[in-house]
């Protein structure tokens, strides 16, 4: 950060040495340490103006300055530096104000200038004349600036002409000549005076300017402006052509006294004359350069409108040209000094860089603001426009052993412009890290009987540290083993970590123990860490098997007996034998290597078993000697080998053990037969409510939705015409008790239309078929008896087997009323055949009914195809269009050619159900009666039925035959 600032004042054109003032005295530094502490002075300028003793402090002028040529137009000239001191770092900030002295004397630019009058102006006409131009004022000639611009002007003595000084005191630098008497061509046609233009310095100085009036006697209208001054912004990154202002002058006059020309007035400076031009003929004034906002803000444009008459006249106006700033200077980012590298156990807020921030352009654009990005251990610090960058966090040279920061500058200009400068910083190992391991645990497998010396495993540290910090060395951790040191069993080398076996191992004295390996740096302090490492001693077959039972010595063979009637399969004994090594080194196998007779006995392979192939003969020999191996899965495999002698004796005694070294006290028995016991009882008395749970359950649904019917029927009481007829809605509904599935599927169609009785339905759906059967059961009595008919047709029902209740549609026909007659729906359609067979059902009903007007208009009904008082009342229904039944199908003609007709209350046999392709069949049976399955209709499917019913006792006839043959069997054995 900056930590003070400083201003000099000092006049341009001081002499080379001469001193400004001591800069370790007006800053308060010891000027001892100046040279110790490394300063320097820093500037933007391509000159350095001034020096600084480093041995006193005292600053003192090293290169003349001209303010005229540093700051031209400028009001106010400024150099800044800035003082840079290192242990600690330090920045001061040193202003020097360059003031102006009176160097320039005022000059003109022109020697002389030509003026015409028309000798019939009055008094008080008057005429602009030219300003003079001093080098030591301000911007745009400005008098306010300083004592030694032009202060006044002086006109040589004349009795025709004097000189008004208001305008030019009032600020608006207008000079003017004023005519004082009549002019008199013929006695003077010329007038000759001097303007002389004085400063305001000590002593002042002047320049002069010839002014030639010529008296003419023509043109007497000058031309004129619209206004006097305009006012224009133009932004300063205006490209050269660009349209600043059309100005516009008239002159009343005519022919060439009226025509104009446009120009710059003479008092326009020639630096505006270089960056703007004017049309002669159009007035427009354009960019003829490259504008800069930083070198001049704003711009005076004098433009003067000739005529063109033989004595041409003028008119003047001012353009004030506003100069916007735009941002078209891209800040800069200096780095005045740099830390580096830096430890990265340096604390937070240590300072790594010193940065300063320059923009050329002002306000918005001029403000600057620096960033790094985000993710680094590092931050910025501002103060006014120098940076410093400092640690943020902790460092960690293993993650990174340098950083390039970028530092990206941006100001607040539209649009910002931005530059980039890269600080590469590099940070110092120290040793803060521990050796770490390559794996968290090692596990080593060393064969057993290993030879002295043998090499087990490689231990692998690493450490992130450099140079020594990374140098590590393995040691092993005191411990023991057996009551034995470590070193004892292993050994490592320091610089490699190979682990070597100090000893040969015995797999059946010592399977496996653990050392503790440690890894240590050479850091400052060192730093180590340790690893555990598992040592499993692999077993080799170096065991012979070891045969237990039976033994045998060098002189004699074991002795085994075997009954005379021992049967093919008799177990003669097991041979036990044991492995002193482990797995598959300990896996044993059985062979019968030699036997006095080969094929009487086998041994199991795995078991040791030794049986007997056949039933031994009454003729066998009395004894048979064996060989048997036993060999192990070793490599190479080991085995060994015992003799048997067995014995054929009549009769082998049982061995019976004795109860008392047996018995035990039932205190001893183990609480697990208990908790078992409970445990079991438990799982069944829970079991056993459920199943009591479901059944109620299930019985309860069934008593929801059949409790009307008994027997497979239906049981509700009978109701007369008058009360069927009072009812609004004929429903037949079909459904299906929810969630309930039973093979075959069950469904009820109860129905409370307008029929005296109520009919029952089931259907019985089949898995295997794909049409299932839908039986129309008659009415039931009182009693839940069956009425004296029953009918049976077959649907094809859309549900398949399996699907639940849910899927099932119920059919409703809720708008039919006895009394309102009904239209067939434009949808159906029926043919000619299946109308007289619905009309012959219809007369059929009202004979069932008892209606004689059935008999009167049955002829009527048949041979016209009109519709009767019943069916009209009843509604016209016939198949839907696309129901999958065809019009033409399962019809028959009924008309005046039937020679049977039923008497009143009786029924035909058979007849037609509209929009359906089944034929009923009725029959008058006694109201006890049951039902004959027989005598249900099933369309096709009798023969098939008939099959299925032979092939069922066929079936049973072939289970009751396997059930015989499976006892004879079972008796047999």
């Amino acid at each position: 950060t900056a930590d003070g600032q400083i201003v000099y004042s000092i006049a341009e054109e001081t002499e080379r040495g001469a001193s400004v003032g001591n800069i370790a005295k007006d800053l308060g530094i010891d000027a001892a340490t100046l040279s110790a502490r490394k300063f320097r002075m820093i500037t933007g300028s391509s000159k350095q103006y001034f020096n600084i003793n480093a041995s006193t402090g005292a600053l003192s002028v090293n290169e003349p300055i001209d303010r005229e040529q540093l700051c031209e137009l400028k009001s106010v000239c400024l150099l800044n530096y800035e003082l840079v001191l290192e242990n600690p770092l330090e920045l001061y900030r040193m202003e020097f104000k360059v003031l102006d002295i009176n160097d320039n004397s005022p000059s003109f630019p022109l020697s002389e200038y030509h003026i015409n009058m028309p000798e019939f102006l009055s008094p008080g006409a008057r005429f602009t004349l030219p300003n003079a131009q001093d080098l030591d004022e301000g911007a745009n000639s400005d008098p306010d600036v300083g004592t030694n611009s032009v202060q006044n002007y002086l006109l040589s003595p004349s009795r025709h002409f004097a000189l008004d000084l208001k305008g030019f005191q009032s600020g608006s630098k207008l000079l003017e000549l004023v005519l004082q008497q009549p002019l008199d061509r013929e006695q003077s046609a010329l007038q000759q005076l001097v303007l002389t233009a004085v400063d305001g310095g000590d002593p002042p100085k002047s320049g002069t300017a010839q002014i030639s009036v010529r008296v003419v006697d023509t043109n007497d209208n000058p031309p004129a402006f619209d206004r006097s001054t305009y006012t224009v912004s133009l932004l300063e990154n205006s490209l050269p052509g660009t349209l600043v202002v059309k100005l516009n002058a008239s002159d009343p006059d005519e022919g060439s006294n009226g025509d104009v020309i446009y120009s710059f007035g003479s008092y326009t400076p020639q630096k505006v004359r270089q960056l703007f031009s004017v049309d002669p003929h159009s007035g427009e004034v354009r960019v003829n350069g490259t504008l800069d906002y930083e070198e001049a803000s704003s711009y005076e444009i004098y433009v003067q409108a000739t005529d063109q008459g033989p004595v041409s006249m003028a008119g003047h106006c001012k353009v004030l040209v506003n100069i916007v700033d735009a941002n078209d200077n891209v800040p800069e980012v200096e780095l005045t000094s740099l830390y580096s590298p830096v430890p990265e156990d340096a604390r937070s807020g240590t300072v790594v860089a010193l940065m300063s921030v320059t923009d050329q352009d002002s306000g918005l654009n001029k403000q600057v603001s620096l960033r790094i990005p985000p993710g680094l251990p590092f931050t910025l610090n501002s103060f006014k426009n120098s940076y410093t960058l400092v640690t943020q966090g902790k460092l960690d040279h293993e993650k990174a052993a340098a950083y390039n920061i970028t530092v990206t500058a941006t100001d607040s200009g539209s649009p910002p412009l931005s530059s980039q400068k890269v600080i590469h910083v590099e940070i110092s190992d120290i040793n803060d890290n521990p050796p770490r391991f390559e794996e968290p645990v090692y596990s080593v497998y060393i064969p057993e009987n290993n030879p002295l010396g043998a090499f087990l495993c490689t231990i692998k540290a690493t450490d992130p540290d450099v140079a020594k910090n990374a140098y590590v060395s393995y040691s092993l951790v005191d411990g023991e083993i057996e009551g034995l040191p470590v070193a004892s069993y292993v050994s490592i080398k320091s610089d490699s970590g190979n682990m070597y076996a100090v000893r040969s191992f015995d797999y059946e004295t010592l399977r496996e123990f653990q050392v503790v390996v440690q890894a240590q740096d050479a850091g400052i302090p060192p730093l180590s860490s340790t690893v555990t490492v598992y040592i499993y001693v692999v077993d080799e077959n170096d065991h012979a098997p070891q045969i237990l039972y039976p033994t045998s010595t060098n002189t004699s063979a074991a002795l085994e007996m075997i009954p005379r009637s021992a049967y093919a399969g008799y177990l003669v004994t097991k041979i036990i034998a044991i492995d002193g090594d482990s797995g598959q080194n300990a896996w044993l196998f059985f062979y019968l290597v030699q036997t006095s007779d080969p094929g009487l006995f086998r041994i199991e392979l795995h078991t040791g078993e030794i049986r007997t192939t056949r039933k031994l003969g009454e003729d066998s020999t009395p004894t048979f000697n064996l060989t048997v191996e036993v060999r192990d899965n070793g490599e190479p495999s080991m085995s060994s080998s015992v003799a048997i002698t067995i014995a054929v004796v009549d009769r082998v005694s049982k061995i019976i053990p004795d109860r008392r070294r047996h018995f035990k006290s039932p205190s001893n028995y183990s609480e697990v037969t208990l908790y078992l016991i409970i445990a079991l009882s438990a799982i069944s008395f829970v079991f056993l409510f459920t199943i009591i749970g479901l059944t109620i359950i299930k019985c309860y649904r069934y008593s929801l939705y059949g409790s009307s019917c008994c027997a497979g029927c239906c049981t509700v009481r009978e109701r007369s015409p008058a009360e069927l007829y009072k009812q609004a809605n004929n429903n037949i509904d079909a459904r299906l008790p929810q969630g309930l599935k039973v093979q075959p599927h069950f469904i009820e169609v109860r129905g409370n239309g307008s029929l005296t009785k109520t009919y029952c339905y089931k259907a019985c759906l089949t898995a295997g078929s794909g049409s299932d059967t839908f039986m129309f059961y008659n009415t039931c009595g009182p009693t839940g008896t069956t009425g004296p008919s029953a009918v049976v047709t077959e649907r094809h029902l859309t549900g398949q087997s399996g699907q639940s209740a849910q899927n099932l549609i119920i059919l409703r026909n809720d708008s039919i009323t006895p009394n309102e007659p009904k239209h067939p729906n434009p949808d159906w359609r029926y043919s000619a055949s299946l109308r007289a067979g619905m009309q012959r059902y219809v007369w059929l009903l009202c004979i069932w009914r008892r209606q004689e007007s059935c008999v009167e208009d049955q002829q009527g009904l048949i041979s016209s195809g009109q519709q009767s008082p019943v069916l009209q009342q009843a509604g016209e229904v016939s198949p839907p269009v696309g129901a999958g039944v065809n019009s033409n199908s399962w019809t028959f003609k009924f008309g005046p050619g039937n020679s049977k007709q039923g008497g009143p209350g009786e029924l035909p046999d058979k007849f037609i159900i509209p929009g359906s392709p089944a034929i009923i069949s009725i029959r008058q049976e006694p109201p006890n009666s049951q039902i004959d399955k027989s005598d249900f209709i099933t369309f096709g499917k009798k023969e098939e039925t008939k099959k299925k019913k032979k092939k069922k006792k066929g079936n049973k006839t072939q289970e009751k035959k396997e059930k015989g043959n499976s006892t004879t069997e079972n008796s047999d054995q």
